[in-house]
């Protein structure tokens, strides 16, 4: 999508710099705080409704993303889509050593609905996709079929690979450039930088 989407929805988030350590594990040297991005639901109807149309073709019955973000982005799409809406939630943090440690999962009640089910997971941004990739790995250990990744806002290229390895497309309002590091390779760790606390 054009620059003027990009610059919307980053308008619509805050950003810090510094020296950051992803959920994912990875290091970047920009933070967005998407907190306030749904906190006015209306001009974010415009961007759904794009993306709601981009995920129309792959023929889902529901969408699961994972909390908070990506639930709220679900919610919206699933009643746009006139679809199941589903979530899952962190329940391990991603802290430990290693990349992509946090884990997701969807509610006892949930599990049994998605069985056979073409679902999109979504997110409202992906940088590296630890929880798009770790509501994947869940949902389809119920039985669900994930057909499509949907996004209002991609950072970078990182998440790409792990999707298109399995086939899946991953449909996106907007893509901006982004810094993203393995520890061992962060040029911030290298040259003595402390982990900033967001």
């Amino acid at each position: 999508m054009g620059r003027g989407v990009s610059a919307d929805l980053l308008s619509l988030t805050s950003s810090k710099h510094g020296h950051f350590r992803l959920e994912s594990g990875h290091h970047s040297s920009l933070w967005l705080d998407l907190e306030g991005l749904f906190v006015q639901p209306a001009p974010l109807r415009p961007l759904v409704t794009r993306l709601a149309r981009a995920l129309r073709p792959h023929k889902v019955a529901g969408v699961c993303g994972p909390l908070v973000g990506g639930a709220f982005l679900a919610q919206l799409l699933a009643t746009a889509l006139k679809v199941e809406f589903f979530f899952t939630e962190r329940v391990l943090s991603g802290e430990g050593e290693g990349l992509y440690q946090a884990q997701y999962h969807l509610s006892r009640a949930s599990r049994s609905r998605v069985r056979d089910m073409r679902l999109a997971i979504v997110d409202d941004a992906i940088s590296a996709g630890s929880a798009v990739r770790a509501t994947y790995a869940e949902v389809q250990g119920h039985g669900a079929e994930p057909v499509v990744i949907g996004a209002l806002l991609v950072l970078g290229t990182a998440a790409s690979p792990y999707f298109a390895e399995r086939g899946v497309p991953i449909e996106v309002v907007s893509r901006v450039p982004f810094d993203l590091w393995v520890p061992a390779e962060c040029p911030l760790c290298a040259s003595g930088q402390a982990l900033t606390d967001p």
